[in-house]
């Protein structure tokens, strides 16, 4: 194990998630400034893409860093058929569930009732489709609807914030099997699909559209909330939910509902183009 990745399993992953929160709401103007500009420059950020694309606008920093983008910046792909990406980032796996596992990086894998938190949802997606995005600090970071569908139930599970970034990936076994997440679960008209939001380090929140901010709190045993009859529906392409700072939403499909595309792993994507389509007859 290297040193980098030995550190992962020392470094007191809640506190310092903690700090980044007070950190990323920080209203001080000349620390806010800075920490924006530093990002911007670090990381390549193309503000030319932002709403408001100058950067002192903004309050704090997690309001820079959620910015929504200028209309018409990102379209949903033309075919109706077509499932779609549900973030900009890069894409991390794509593939079929094996014997009820998912590939996360060579020699790394993890079951989706893991994934999940519970065997029962994760029956229907035996075989199927899972698609793993990861979103880096310079990338938007609003997370959209694949395809429309009405929420039905989210879970939010307890665990570690281990980076995800690829190094972490490939090195921490059943890395967002472990992470604290929430996982989202959707009827579509194809049958179930499910969203699952991956924290990590420093991200210092998960916002939805129907909830507002689910992480922090940070838990110490599974939420559970049902949201039948509640009327929360998200068309296709609509935002569902963002990140608070770089991190990974992983997507599943039932096996015979939908296929995905091949993509190379660390194809880059941007939200809206084509994931793959749904088998309609």
């Amino acid at each position: 194990m290297s040193p980098k990745v030995a550190l992962q399993y020392l470094l007191p992953h809640r506190l310092l998630s903690r700090l980044a929160y007070g950190v990323a709401r920080s209203t001080n103007g000349r620390f806010k400034d800075w920490l924006i500009a530093l990002v911007i420059r670090k990381f390549g950020v193309d503000m030319s893409e932002a709403a408001d694309p100058e950067p002192r606008n903004y309050p704090h920093f997690n309001a820079f860093f959620t910015r929504a983008l200028r209309e018409g910046v990102r379209r949903a792909d033309a075919d109706p058929d077509t499932l779609l990406m549900p973030a900009d980032g890069k894409v991390s796996q794509v593939g079929r569930i094996e014997s009820g596992r998912i590939f996360q990086a060579k020699g790394q894998s993890f079951t989706a009732a893991e994934l999940l938190g519970d065997e029962a949802m994760a029956a229907p997606y035996a075989d199927g489709w899972f698609a793993n995005v990861y979103l880096s600090p310079r990338d938007y970071h609003r997370v959209h609807m694949p395809w429309a569908g009405t929420l039905v139930e989210t879970l939010h599970v307890p665990g570690r914030l281990f980076t995800v970034a690829p190094w972490g990936v490939q090195a921490i076994p059943r890395l967002f099997a472990r992470n604290e997440r929430l996982v989202c679960h959707f009827d579509t008209d194809f049958g179930p699909m499910c969203s699952v939001m991956v924290g990590a380090m420093l991200v210092s929140g998960v916002e939805t559209v129907w909830n507002g901010v689910e992480i922090p709190a940070y838990a110490n045993a599974p939420i559970r909330r049902d949201w039948r009859g509640k009327g929360v529906t998200l068309g296709r392409f609509a935002e569902m939910a963002r990140f608070n700072y770089g991190s990974t939403v992983v997507l599943l499909f039932p096996r015979d509902a939908v296929e995905l595309d091949p993509f190379a792993t660390e194809t880059r994507t941007r939200v809206g183009e084509r994931l793959g389509r749904v088998k309609r007859g």
